[in-house]
């Protein structure tokens, strides 16, 4: 017998009910299954249905009748479910913390959690850290640096960890992105190593913060795929990645063969010459900034956009031209991965 046919036998046991459930988008046989799709709790006349979360799985439970009484008992049970999940370890605040991070703790145990540790209502955003070497030695760091006692870290694996940091009103930084050069310039000062981190957006509230920590990884996965340059990235900075993979690959190739053709090809497939795009677009279409940053001749740089130009029919010294070369780029790069 299951966990959960242990708690459904204790519930028809205790409150005298009859108590049936199976998983959401299922239609099994053997017990009453509700016709209609539904928010909350309804009935058919002969049983009353709820939604619940157990261990992040979705069910609809079945009480027979369709009084009051099974309707209040409708509305109770999500809650008295949940919390056996919780019940089932003692869990540390940092593995709590995981959990609300992954998605898997129910609404019950993220209660309890902002309830025990004063942070209901409080406003936060994640910054994850990818780490080569000397974790424990990272997470010491990042605690000593922490800005107030709401501030936790979280090992997330053997080279990963997060910063849950929570707003303060009086911050001595601009911006979540500075706060995260801040640690990885202090973990590089203290410990010697690189780190690089991905910053997710603020949320208004920790049960949000699967949220942030979702974009915080995807900026570090993003930097890998498509090699940014620096050792933070915020979510921001790939937003129109993020719109362009959301697209179906087979639509992305679509696109990609109406814009594009066997010469412009060349050059997505031309490390040296897509670097040169990319640093001049990094360095918002401006010809010196761009010949200094790359160490290049400023006739070479310009011979090189020419090029670019005659292969795509796209001059990257224009605005709307570089928008439309740096979709292209995106979409080879997603097509590629």
């Amino acid at each position: 017998m299951t966990e959960l046919q242990k708690i459904a036998k204790e519930i028809s046991e205790k409150m005298g009910v009859e108590f049936y459930y199976y998983a959401e988008n299922s239609r099994p046989k053997d017990v009453p299954v509700c016709d209609r799709q539904f928010e909350g709790v309804t009935d058919d006349g002969g049983f009353t249905y709820f939604r619940f979360l157990y261990k992040n799985v979705g069910y609809v439970g079945a009480l027979r009748g369709a009084t009051d009484t099974e309707r209040n008992y409708a509305f109770l049970l999500p809650s008295y479910i949940e919390g056996f999940a919780e019940k089932e370890t003692e869990l540390s605040k940092t593995e709590y913390l995981k959990r609300i991070l992954l998605g898997e703790c129910s609404s019950m145990g993220l209660y309890k959690y902002t309830t025990k540790y004063s942070v209901r209502g409080a406003a936060c955003f994640v910054i994850a850290l990818r780490v080569p070497k000397l974790l424990q030695e990272t997470v010491t760091v990042l605690e000593q640096y922490g800005g107030n006692s709401l501030d936790t870290v979280v090992q997330m694996s053997e080279q990963n960890c997060v910063l849950v940091k929570f707003l303060e009103e009086d911050s001595e930084y601009s911006s979540s992105v500075d706060y995260a050069e801040f640690l990885v310039q202090s973990i590089k000062e203290e410990l010697g190593i690189t780190v690089h981190a991905g910053v997710g957006p603020t949320v208004r509230e920790l049960k949000d913060s699967a949220i942030s920590y979702a974009s915080a990884e995807n900026a570090l996965r993003y930097a890998d795929v498509f090699e940014a340059s620096g050792n933070v990235h915020s979510y921001r900075d790939f937003i129109l990645i993020k719109m362009l993979e959301d697209i179906p690959e087979s639509k992305l190739a679509e696109y990609l063969s109406e814009l594009s053709d066997e010469h412009s090809k060349e050059i997505f497939e031309d490390e040296e010459m897509l670097g040169t795009a990319e640093a001049f677009l990094d360095s918002s279409l401006n010809v010196s900034e761009t010949s200094r940053n790359l160490y290049m001749h400023r006739n070479t740089l310009l011979y090189r956009l020419d090029k670019i130009e005659k292969a795509t029919g796209l001059n990257v010294r224009d605005f709307s031209d570089a928008v439309s070369f740096r979709v292209l780029t995106i979409l080879h790069k997603l097509l590629k991965k």
